[in-house]
């Protein structure tokens, strides 16, 4: 198993608008899975008008899942949000992830994912010292999967929901640089095409 990270392009747009819509992605990441919302919420990372990054995950060469990363302290509004409930250091990044195609769900490759893309943020981005990863408590199946890729829970949060039907509820999982990697490289960000 060969997992790769890929910047997403405008091709990827309508790909990830059919992800969106898949039933087990719109339950927790909530977005319009319309062509127009999706360049809307991914349009301006894509330009570089917002201090983040969208990948495309692949497996062996096809799209398995969409991730994101960020440093925390990019978005002042999220560390002022979780700031009073737990230490967001200044070189602390965050990720997002999600599998694409519910036939890839349930076969631990969101486990791989996350450890993949852990050691690929701790790569690309050599001031990034943390990874501090919030996840809605009542989503067991994505906070397990953080665990089993060497993350560490750090405590409980009140934070605004991706989802509205969520409660403020969060999980808080922590990865320092070093901790819980193997010592292959699982994955490597491959540069526009």
């Amino acid at each position: 198993m060969h997992l790769i990270f890929r910047r997403v392009t405008a091709d990827d747009f309508p790909l990830i608008g059919r992800w969106l819509d898949e039933p087990h992605v719109a339950r927790w990441w909530a977005h319009d899975p319309s062509p127009e919302a999706v360049e809307r919420d991914f349009g301006p990372t894509l330009r570089g008008q917002e201090p983040a990054e969208d990948l495309i995950a692949e497996l062996d060469e096809r799209p398995l899942g969409l991730c994101q990363r960020s440093f925390w302290h990019a978005y002042p509004e999220e560390v002022e949000e979780f700031a009073s409930q737990i230490d967001v250091p200044t070189d602390a990044m965050t990720i997002d992830y999600l599998i694409g195609d519910p036939a890839d769900v349930g076969h631990g490759l969101g486990t791989a994912l996350i450890r993949a893309l852990a050691a690929d943020t701790f790569a690309a981005h050599p001031d990034c010292g943390v990874l501090l990863v919030p996840v809605v408590a009542g989503n067991p199946a994505s906070w397990r999967a953080l665990e089993k890729a060497g993350f560490r829970f750090v405590g409980e949060a009140l934070a605004a929901p991706d989802n509205p039907v969520d409660p403020p509820d969060h999980r808080v999982y922590r990865l320092e640089r070093g901790a819980g990697q193997r010592s292959t490289s699982p994955g490597s960000t491959r540069p526009d095409s």
